[in-house]
């Protein structure tokens, strides 16, 4: 798909200069709100990319926040009518997905459609796409006193469709995906032994056929990626987007100082932690002692 025709990157496109126009012009979300007679809520979600806005709103706004050029606004009225039209057709966007998974994850899931390169650093467990079934359902459930059935099935159902559609683009060369692990998450035995088996055998597979490339962060190596929290950055067409979770907790980052400084420490100790030959032999070990642990 052209990078045109994207709705993920025209939206962005439009918020960001929504936002870049609003600060020009020295203008509050709450002048905004007032001035074009809209609540404060649907300002802040346009600009946090929670929903789209019309051609129609779009016009308006542009002339109050200054944007004459008729080039730059033909342009941005193109790029909502496609983010428009087009977001509707999304599975992550339906009623039951949307009730059942967090913003962030949805911002991350349309983005891992049209990212080029994905750089993932984990420290508590595999990541969302590269899960099994079995391994997403035992690691949902350690959260039912947080999480309702309803929130436990859509969210491994969703990891179900990232999988799929993400391993499928990068497969085709769509995507480049690079993931550092740290040594925990190819120790922690969620599920059971014959459960991680089964996932550690479906990421030696994955790393075989080349689908995807991982390192391992070894508790040897004093140089964690973050203290707390795990994170994907994704490079889009225009620019990164930072999607970064703790335990329950997530949030989408788009600040350039904040991707910046997580892809110069990921670069960094990329270079620092067991290469990917070692990484697989440590995944083969780990594999033999869970399926003949004498």
């Amino acid at each position: 798909m052209p990078e045109g025709d994207s709705p993920t990157v025209a939206r962005r496109r439009v918020r960001l200069a929504i936002r870049v126009a609003r600060e020009q012009a020295d203008l509050t979300q709450a002048q905004v709100a007032e001035e074009m007679e809209w609540s404060l809520s649907k300002v802040i979600r346009i600009e946090n990319g929670d929903v789209s806005i019309s051609p129609n709103d779009l016009r308006p706004l542009l002339s109050y926040l200054g944007v004459k050029d008729k080039s730059a606004v033909a342009a941005l009225v193109a790029d909502a009518r496609i983010a428009r039209t087009r977001q509707r057709q999304a599975w992550f966007q339906t009623p039951e997905f949307r009730e059942n998974l967090t913003d962030a994850t949805r911002k991350l899931i349309e983005y891992e459609h049209e990212a080029s390169r994905i750089k993932s650093y984990a420290i508590y467990y595999v990541p969302g796409p590269l899960q099994t079934p079995d391994y997403a359902k035992a690691l949902m459930t350690r959260f039912e006193e947080e999480l309702t059935p309803d929130q436990i099935s859509r969210r491994i159902e969703a990891r179900k469709l990232r999988r799929e559609s993400l391993l499928s683009r990068a497969e085709s060369g769509e995507v480049t995906i690079l993931v550092m692990l740290d040594e925990s998450v190819l120790r922690r035995t969620i599920g059971g032994p014959t459960i991680f088996a089964a996932q550690l055998r479906e990421l030696r597979e994955l790393i075989a056929k080349g689908t995807i490339t991982v390192r391992m962060v070894p508790f040897s190596l004093d140089a964690a990626v973050t203290n707390n929290a795990s994170f994907d950055l994704l490079t889009l067409g225009e620019g990164e987007v930072l999607y970064r979770e703790t335990g329950l907790g997530d949030e989408m980052l788009e600040d350039r100082d904040a991707t910046g400084k997580h892809r110069a420490r990921y670069a960094r100790v990329w270079e620092e932690v067991a290469d990917e030959a070692t990484t697989l032999a440590f995944i083969d070990r780990q594999i033999g002692l869970l399926e003949n642990p004498a």
